[in-house]
């Protein structure tokens, strides 16, 4: 996708089929750019060869898949050239049956521009209008209602593809500007139309990946958010908990060179340069001469620190070195061309295969929530160490000491308590979710879709899975703060401090027992828009 800026100052973006970056898409599915979208006169001509090729086979009384025949097992039935556009429209509606929750906001504008660059690339047989009709029910925010359950992943998105062409052609409810509308009312309001389908047209809109697609590349760039929060967490974590910024030497884990792990060793260790902590790995401290006889010495600290601050490089550096291919696995799938069949103008052929297949997807998005799963897990076990008395190295049970004399009656506040037994929920959720959903592949369709990825199935797990990550840190960044209040904030690091100021900004500390519902989602927003990995700049 290349982008310019038109004489109006308004960005626009030329989608070509071939270069549109996850960021690009994120963007566009917040509403985080004001922008037009257009497609490429590259893939204008080449989308108009291709629908060229199919006329003139059609018009030959060639049998192609889904153009002239029926579909998966009626695919022995021949269609007749003037029925073509019924049945196109055919396919759209007796897919209308999906179940579940309605997709977000996000995910659908997502799905739309996947959907328009995939097509782009010029290999389905469509007219460019098509892609660009796409489009412009992006820029006039007419959004289909999709529901989320339906998809086994191949022959794609089949179920939640055709609401999204169903809005296309004008047919059901459609989300606009905030209101929920039939579509051919958005349509007038905005100066629309719906689009009439003609041959293969429905089929290339729903027979591909970009329902998945939209998930995935959503829980992509909110996994960079939660590894960078991740690795603030751990080091305010060993700050707090007067830890050993040894751990995170470079030269330990040069000696173990994934780049994952080196990346959150560097970042831990930077963001605890200059802290108040008086200890590295190495010195021994003590508070009193060796007893005579003892043979030991008294520690003030102990050399080690447990397996949750110190191994922290070698849980949230395997969801960076997962995040660099899963980004490149689903980089691939929204610039390539996933429907069936395909036309090669070149050679003047029409080519049935596969390319719906969710593999790539399913198996990347088993793998990323695994990943976040295990940072979930490893925040909660953080946060456990540090509300307990026995391990926190003289915090208060809990993170609360009352400022009122009369409220320090033993056992009348409890602080933090109900929180860690929230992040245990939430962590325990996510570690449910993490079975390989690519591994239930289910034959059907009699038998003509019985190889499945199930890929939609895990970049939903995958998205869930984010969603309770990110309240997991949410939690314990709250705990981490309400830890700094009593050792001082004086005892951070400049570059963790930063982190500090920006939750306390939104959330005040808890001098006794109240909700803090409100507190969780005000952090997890700092957490999404990107704010708390400025503040301290990690990458």
């Amino acid at each position: 996708m290349t982008s310019t800026i038109d004489d109006d100052v308004q960005k626009s973006l030329f989608v070509n089929g071939h270069d549109l970056t996850l960021r690009e898409v994120a963007d566009v599915a917040c509403g985080a750019l004001p922008l037009r979208l257009k497609v490429d006169p590259d893939a204008i001509s080449r989308m108009a060869d291709s629908h060229g090729l199919k006329l003139r086979l059609i018009d030959l009384g060639l049998p192609i898949y889904g153009v002239t025949t029926g579909f998966g097992d009626s695919s022995t039935r021949q269609i007749s050239p003037e029925k073509t556009a019924d049945l196109q429209r055919n396919l759209v509606v007796y897919h209308l049956n999906g179940t579940g929750p309605e997709s977000s906001r996000e995910v659908v504008r997502a799905t739309l521009l996947i959907r328009a660059n995939c097509l782009a690339r010029g290999h389905s047989g469509i007219r460019p209008a098509l892609a660009a009709h796409l489009l412009a029910m992006l820029e006039n925010d007419v959004l289909p209602i999709i529901p989320e359950r339906g998809s086994v992943g191949a022959s794609g998105d089949l179920v939640p593809l055709c609401y999204l062409a169903s809005a296309v052609i004008g047919v059901g409810t459609v989300r606009y500007r905030g209101r929920d509308l039939p579509a051919t009312e958005a349509y007038e309001d905005c100066g629309m139309g719906p689009f009439v389908l003609e041959a293969k047209e429905g089929l290339a809109l729903i027979n591909g990946t970009s329902f998945m697609s939209a998930f995935s590349v959503l829980a992509v760039e909110g996994a960079k958010e939660i590894a960078a929060v991740a690795d603030l967490c751990t080091a305010l974590g060993a700050q707090v908990m007067l830890g050993n910024q040894g751990h995170y030497d470079r030269f330990i884990h040069e000696q173990k060179p994934h780049p994952g792990q080196l990346a959150c060793a560097e970042n831990i260790s930077r963001l605890m340069r200059g802290s108040g902590l008086s200890h590295t790995q190495g010195e021994v401290l003590t508070s009193d001469p060796m007893p005579s006889g003892t043979g030991y010495y008294r520690l003030d600290h102990p050399v080690q620190d447990r397996y949750s601050l110190r191994c922290a490089p070698g849980v949230t550096g395997v969801l960076r070195d997962l995040l660099e291919w899963s980004e490149k696995w689903v980089s691939i799938e929204i610039n390539s061309t996933n429907d069936n069949p395909l036309f090669d103008a070149g050679e003047n052929v029409v080519r049935s295969g596969g390319n719906f297949y969710g593999g790539h997807i399913g198996q990347s998005m088993d793998g990323l929530k695994l990943a976040l799963a295990n940072v979930a897990d490893l925040l909660d076990r953080q946060l456990a160490l540090i509300v307990d008395e026995k391990f926190n190295n003289g915090l208060p049970a809990n993170l609360v000491r009352p400022v009122e004399p009369e409220d320090w009656q033993a056992g009348l506040h409890h602080g933090f308590k109900g929180m860690q037994i929230a992040a245990s929920s939430l962590a325990a959720e996510a570690l449910k979710l993490t079975m390989p959903a690519s591994a239930f592949s289910r034959s059907t369709e009699a038998h003509n879709q019985d190889k499945v990825s199930m890929g939609t199935i895990a970049a939903r797990d995958a998205r869930t899975v984010l969603e309770l990550t990110e309240q997991v840190a949410a939690i314990h960044l709250l705990a981490l703060c309400q830890a700094v209040d009593f050792r001082g904030p004086e005892l951070l690091s400049p570059g963790s401090r930063p982190a500090y100021d920006l939750v306390r900004e939104h959330v005040p500390f808890a001098a006794g027992d109240r909700r803090m519902d409100a507190d969780i989602h005000a952090v997890v927003a700092l957490i999404r828009s990107g704010a708390l990995r400025k503040s301290c700049a990690v990458s």
